[in-house]
């Protein structure tokens, strides 16, 4: 299946996420999680967004306004839990449904990815040699982020700015059934999300 096909699909499934009930997230989700190599990639995605999570869910359910959970002034709402709940499992799904799309695409995938959607929109001025280097050079320095108290170490290793590289990207052909199958599933999440 051709890169950018996979990209708009992983966005088709963001848009589906933002309309889906609980039970849709969780077919979402799952159906991710059948990706080999999501498992991992998944669980860690959830261990760094951990705080996050916990966060997002305090905010939403004790600034949500309604009945107090067990009539206590301190506790968040009835109704702000199952919104925080909701958000959380929103949120969840988009980080395993990303770790499908890296484990499934990779770096070069993703880049490949990018140049094959924007190609078409040289005839307007966009430049996708541009983005796609920049998106390269943006995830190699997130990929080399260092560890406590590395910084220095990595501020002495990079490279002059005025050196030249190669980038080189695997350009793969659309073909008519990349273009049935976006559409297939993007009929499927719509039944996911009604």
């Amino acid at each position: 299946m051709h890169p950018g096909a996979q990209l708009l699909i992983w966005l088709e499934c963001m848009l589906a996420i933002q309309f889906a009930a609980p039970s849709g997230l969780l077919v979402i989700a799952g159906a991710a999680l059948l990706v080999r190599g999501a498992w991992r990639k998944a669980w860690a995605y959830l261990r760094r967004a951990r705080w996050l999570l916990l966060t997002l869910w305090l905010i939403i359910a004790y600034n949500t306004a309604g009945e107090a959970w067990l009539d206590q002034g301190w506790a968040p709402t009835y109704e702000g839990m199952r919104e925080a709940n909701l958000a959380a499992l929103r949120l969840l799904a988009i980080l395993v449904t990303l770790a499908a799309l890296f484990a499934r695409l990779g770096r070069e995938g993703l880049q490949s990815a990018l140049w094959g959607i924007l190609v078409p929109f040289r005839a307007w001025g966009l430049e996708p040699e541009r983005l796609v280097v920049r998106l390269a050079l943006v995830m190699e320095g997130v990929e080399h982020l260092p560890q406590r108290g590395e910084w220095k170490k990595m501020l002495e290793s990079l490279p002059e700015p005025d050196q030249e590289g190669v980038m080189s990207l695997v350009l793969v052909h659309w073909r008519a059934r990349d273009f049935l199958l976006m559409v297939l599933l993007g009929v499927l999440l719509l039944g996911v999300v009604a």
